[in-house]
């Protein structure tokens, strides 16, 4: 496996993102809609959180069963910021896809918010790393 490959070169460009100050079942209904695990979490172009689908289901079933219901009572006892996890893992545009790997297998995120000068730029998954490796081999 190339060493020096920039993480740059397999993410994921224009990534979905959602504001900080976003109603929390918006951003579920949004994750469901498009099949999304991680979400990260914006103040501007600077990422502040990340919002896992682990994260929306713990809180969710708190709150009941009935989505609508979970809903209504999210929206009114939680926000966004009290769920997502802030203190996200993030990798430099320029830094190798080896310290992606890294990063990753410490077990504590799925993704990678990709920076440029503290800019979202990208998100790089385990998925993106898993398809890098097998084409190499």
């Amino acid at each position: 496996m190339k060493r020096n490959v920039p993480v740059s070169s397999i993410m994921s460009t224009e990534p979905v993102t959602v504001h900080h100050g976003q109603k929390l079942s918006d951003v579920q209904t949004l994750m469901a809609e498009r099949g999304f695990h991680h979400v990260p979490v914006v103040s501007g172009d600077r990422v502040v959180g990340m919002l896992t689908s682990t994260d929306v289901l713990r809180v969710s079933y708190q709150y009941g069963q009935d989505p609508r219901q979970a809903d209504a009572i999210l929206d009114h006892t939680l926000s966004l910021e009290d769920v997502m996890t802030k203190d996200v893992s993030i990798i430099g545009a320029k830094e190798s896809i080896r310290r992606a790997f890294e990063i990753l297998a410490e077990g504590r995120f799925h993704a990678l918010p990709v920076v440029e000068d503290d800019v979202l730029v990208g998100i790089v998954t385990t998925t993106d790393l898993l398809n890098y490796a097998l084409e190499q081999y």
